[in-house]
């Protein structure tokens, strides 16, 4: 995998994506393309159920590239962002409120302990220097 150059994109465009989550803890949310970056600023979870709490999976599939000029060893191929987090019924839950960056196929994957329960919203920018 390639380490998209983010001095020299042709582009850059902010989104906003939302899913609310299934019982399958390993569905795929996102994919990034090649030459892009994903600059994620903010991932949040909802429980819109009133009544029951839920808990929910977050992680990063295809995580081990390494940028330019940084090297590492065992890098791990999956990363939790959250595991088995509890969300009060009504309630909700910052998971990310800092930029990550997800790398040129990275996979985004998660779900819920109940099906339609969970809200989740991500704001980012898409960074392509293809």
């Amino acid at each position: 995998m390639a380490n998209p150059n983010i001095v020299s994109v042709t582009s850059i465009y902010g989104g906003n994506s939302s899913w609310n989550l299934s019982n399958t803890a390993t569905t795929t949310l996102l994919t990034v393309a090649a030459d892009v970056i994903v600059k994620v600023n903010l991932i949040t979870v909802a429980n819109v159920d009133g009544t029951n709490a839920a808990t929910f999976d977050l992680f990063i599939s295809g995580v081990g590239t390494t940028v330019t000029g940084v090297t590492g060893t065992t890098l791990a191929t999956v990363i939790y962002l959250a595991k088995t987090v509890n969300v009060p019924a009504d309630d909700i839950m910052v998971v990310v409120d800092k930029p990550i960056y997800l790398m040129e196929n990275d996979i985004l994957k998660g779900g819920a302990s109940a099906a339609s329960d969970l809200d989740l919203f991500m704001s980012y920018e898409v960074i392509n220097d293809a």
